[in-house]
C-alpha cells in the first residue's frame, strides 16, 4: 500500500491538504528549486499547527555536495520539530561522504536521502543510506521543467529503485512532477509514498495555491493505506462516495451492473520465455493481447478517478516480464490475469500471449479468469450516489 504526501508552503496550505485527504504534510518552498527549503520559524509553526494530526516533513534546500553544510541544515531543520527530514543527493564527489556524515543525526531522527532521476540517481547509494541509519531513500526530479519522473526512468527502472530500497530496509518514495495518469502506474510499484505538489496546485503551476479539488481527486486515485491517519475519518458524519470508493469501501454492484471494455492490442516486448536451452541464451518477441471487463461507474466520467488505465496493463506486463524467466507462456499469461484481477473494478480479462519466433506461425495461449462473485461484489468503484455526502 501507499501513502500520500503533499507539498506545502505553510500552516495555510497545510490545513487544506490535511483537510482534502493527505498523509504526510511535506513543507518546501515550491519557488525556490527542487528542494527548496523553508525557513525553519516558517516549519517550526506549520508543525505546531498540524499539532501531530498527521506526520510531518521538510527539505533542506538544494546544497552543495559538502558534509559540514549538509549536516548542518539537517541539524536546523531537526529543531523545528518535523518527523522526517528530506536531504537533496546531487552528484558530486563527495556525496557519499554527505550521506556518511549525517549518521550521528540519523539515530536520533529520521532522514530521507533524495536522489534524481535526471540528475545520476545510483542504486549503488542506497546501501550507503543504510549503513548511515537514513530511515528512507526517495527519487525525485531536479529540473521541473524537464518532464515528470517517468519521462527520465521507465517502469522497470523504478520498479528496481524500489525493489533495491527495500532489499536494505528502506522505506521509499517516488516524486517528481508526477501527475494524475501516472498515480495507477506508480501505485503498480507499492512505494511507501507518492508525493505531489503542481497535481495539487490552481493550474498545476507548483508555485501557485494549493487547490482542495485538486488533492481530493489525488486523494482519490491512492487507496487508503492501513496506516494512515486518515482510517480514523470513515466514521465522520460526512462522507464523499467518490473517496470511499477509491479505498474499497463501494457498493455491491449487483449481476445486471454494466461494464467497459478496456483493451491492449499486439503489444510486443522482448521477453524471457521458453523452457529449451536456446530460448534461455537471450530474450524472444512475445505479442500480448488483453480484453478487460471493468464495472461501469455510475455517472459521466468526471477525472481520473473514473477511469481504468490501459497504462496499468502495459507498465504490468512490462514489470512481469523484466523480473523472471517463464518457462511456459500459460503461467505468464496467468501472471497477468492474475495482476489484472487485483484491480477493485475488473470484472474479468481476458490474457493471449503468442512467441512470435518459433516459426512461420504465432504460437501461444488465450485464457479467460473473472473476479469471483463473492468478492466482485465489494468492487465497484464508485456507487450511483457518487458524489454526494449523506
Amino acid at each position: 500500500m501507499t501513502l500520500f504526501l503533499a507539498s506545502v508552503n505553510g500552516p495555510d496550505e497545510a490545513e487544506v491538504a490535511l483537510a482534502n485527504g493527505a498523509d504526510i504534510i511535506d513543507f518546501k518552498d515550491a519557488g525556490s528549486g527542487a528542494l527548496g527549503a523553508l525557513p525553519p520559524e516558517v516549519v517550526r509553526a506549520a508543525v505546531k499547527a498540524i499539532a501531530g494530526r498527521r506526520p510531518t516533513s521538510a527539505v533542506t534546500g538544494d546544497l552543495p555536495m559538502e558534509p559540514d553544510a549538509v549536516l548542518a541544515a539537517a541539524a536546523r531543520m531537526a529543531e523545528t520539530g518535523v518527523d522526517y527530514i528530506k536531504v537533496g543527493l546531487f552528484p558530486g564527489p563527495q556525496r557519499e561522504d554527505c550521506i556518511r556524515a549525517l549518521a550521528p543525526l540519523a539515530r536520533k531522527t529520521k532522514i530521507v536521502g533524495v536522489m534524481f532521476a535526471d540528475r545520476g540517481a545510483d542504486n549503488a547509494l542506497l546501501s550507503v543510506m543504510a549503513e548511515a541509519d537514513l530511515a528512507g531513500a526517495m527519487l525525485d526530479t531536479a529540473d521541473k521543467g524537464s518532464g515528470r519522473l517517468l519521462h527520465h526512468m521507465d517502469i522497470a527502472g523504478l520498479r528496481d529503485f524500489v525493489a533495491a530500497a527495500r532489499q536494505h530496509d528502506l522505506f521509499v518514495g517516488l516524486a517528481g512532477s508526477l501527475e494524475t495518469p501516472d498515480i495507477p502506474r506508480l501505485l503498480l510499484l507499492e512505494p511507501d509514498y507518492l508525493g505531489f505538489r503542481g497535481a495539487l496546485c490552481v493550474g498545476r503551476e507548483r508555485a501557485a495555491a494549493i487547490d482542495a479539488h485538486a488533492v481530493g481527486i489525488v486523494r482519490g486515485l491512492i487507496p487508503l493505506d492501513p496506516r494512515s491517519p486518515l482510517h480514523q475519518d470513515l466514521a465522520a458524519p460526512k462522507v464523499d462516495y467518490r473517496l470511499l470508493a477509491a479505498r474499497g469501501y463501494s457498493a455491491e454492484p449487483g449481476k445486471d451492473t454494466p461494464t467497459d471494455r478496456i483493451f491492449v492490442r499486439d503489444f510486443v516486448l522482448p521477453v524471457r520465455i521458453g523452457v529449451y536451452a536456446h530460448e534461455r541464451e537471450k530474450p524472444q518477441r512475445a505479442c500480448f493481447n488483453v480484453d478487460v471487463r471493468v464495472f461501469r461507474a455510475g455517472h459521466a466520467v468526471e477525472d481520473m478517478r473514473d477511469v481504468f488505465s490501459y497504462d496499468v496493463l502495459t507498465d504490468g506486463i512490462r514489470v512481469l516480464v523484466a523480473r523472471e524467466h517463464f518457462d511456459f507462456v500459460e503461467t505468464l499469461a496467468e501472471r497477468i490475469a492474475a495482476l489484472v484481477l487485483s484491480h477493485q473494478r475488473v470484472a474479468t480479462v481476458t490474457v493471449r500471449v503468442e512467441k512470435l519466433e518459433i516459426g512461420p506461425a504465432g504460437v501461444g495461449v488465450e485464457i479467460t479468469r473473472e473476479r469471483p462473485a463473492d468478492i466482485a461484489k465489494v468492487h465497484h468503484l464508485y456507487p450511483a450516489a457518487a458524489g454526494e455526502s449523506d
